[in-house]
């Protein structure tokens, strides 16, 4: 069996690395760089009237961060009078916090499992915990996983898999999808009984094309969509894919999990029919926000905001998958021990859904 917990950080930044006490907020439904987001390549705080760029550590190529941060920088091209976005490829949500640690990004997108286990110095961050947090910013997209199987394998059920002797891809290691999971399925009995299959999603489409691979977890956006390198795997997979059945064990496993949401939806993403032994996507759904340095301007972070909710057309041309943005949908990813920068909490009190229990960044 193949296992990455003994991955440092060290092993995680080179590629690009439970809630435990803090809670989701609310939250419901539903992976190096310059270090510069300053004009000209600096830190991004210009407080006055110049041009700012924002680098975003956005995960790896054809995920939904990626995907979504692009998104963000066609809006700041067509629409911004003084915000340049750059997207970075890096290798996941949890990663991204080694990196923003190490200074390597000086903004990303992250899930909450990861920010509040880094916050409470649990999970991966116990034995290596990072030193510094961003501020917080505001959701942007909700994955749902979900397991499928390969008919050329005899798996049907999460319950073949308790029994074990399989190859599982439970998504890359260093993404935030991949933590959340493999807490789950530890806690599920699914993951000392079978070979885990550590490749990154570049890999895994090439891996269910050979049939080196059982089951594995993917993912959709806000159900709307699979991510890229999923859809990949949808099409090199000849057909030959199906979701698993979900008993009410495993349910309940994903119910006590205080960093994942239970959904139980229509399958939606795929190019063929994926409904062999159920027609019922489960999912244990997980919350990403984009997260700031505190030295990026409250100005360039407002404008983020401004963008998202003001242009919400135009990121939908660049990522199909956007969510529909609100100023309350916003919130939702909020974190109340962490602060929240100063840009962002300006767009919360101007659209009245600023909580006086939330604390705000240092401008």
């Amino acid at each position: 069996m193949i296992d990455d917990d003994r991955t440092t950080r060290r092993d995680v930044v080179k590629g690009a690395a439970t809630l435990g006490t803090v809670g989701l907020a609310g939250c419901s439904g539903d992976g190096g760089g310059d270090g510069g987001d300053g004009g000209d390549g600096g830190d991004g705080g210009d407080g006055g009237d110049g041009e700012v760029t924002i680098t975003i550590g956005g995960t790896s190529t054809g995920s939904s961060t990626q995907a979504a941060g692009q998104a963000l920088a066609r809006a700041a091209s067509q629409h911004s009078d003084f915000l340049n976005i750059s997207v970075q490829e890096t290798q996941g949500w949890t990663a991204n916090l080694y990196a923003y640690d190490d200074d390597q990004i000086p903004a990303m997108g992250v899930d909450n499992n990861s920010l509040a286990k880094a916050l409470n110095e649990e999970g991966p961050f116990a034995d290596d915990p990072v030193e510094t947090l961003p501020n917080q910013g505001f959701l942007f997209t909700s994955l749902q996983i979900h397991w499928v199987g390969l008919e050329s394998s005899d798996v049907e059920s999460v319950a073949d898999l308790r029994e074990g002797g399989y190859t599982i891809y439970p998504i890359q290691p260093g993404f935030g999808t991949r933590l959340l999971t493999e807490e789950i399925l530890k806690e599920a009995g699914m993951w000392e009984p079978n070979d885990i299959l550590n490749v990154d999603t570049g890999d895994i489409p090439g891996a269910v094309e050979e049939g080196r691979v059982d089951a594995l977890c993917l993912y959709g956006a806000n159900g709307v969509n699979l991510s890229g390198w999923c859809q990949e795997v949808d099409v090199r997979s000849g057909g030959g894919l199906n979701l698993l059945e979900v008993d009410d064990d495993f349910r309940q496993v994903v119910e006590d999990h205080p960093g994942a949401i239970l959904e139980e939806i229509e399958p939606y993403g795929y190019e063929q029919e994926v409904t062999a032994h159920t027609d019922t996507m489960t999912t244990w759904s997980l919350a990403g926000q984009w997260a700031f340095s505190p030295d990026i301007s409250a100005r360039a972070t407002r404008e983020v905001c401004r963008l998202a909710m003001e242009h919400e057309d135009t990121l939908r041309e660049s990522d199909p998958t956007t969510l529909e943005y609100s100023p309350e949908a916003m919130t939702q990813t909020v974190i109340p021990e962490i602060d929240i920068h100063a840009g962002v909490a300006d767009f919360f009190e101007e659209n009245d859904v600023w909580d006086d229990s939330w604390s705000r960044g240092g401008e």
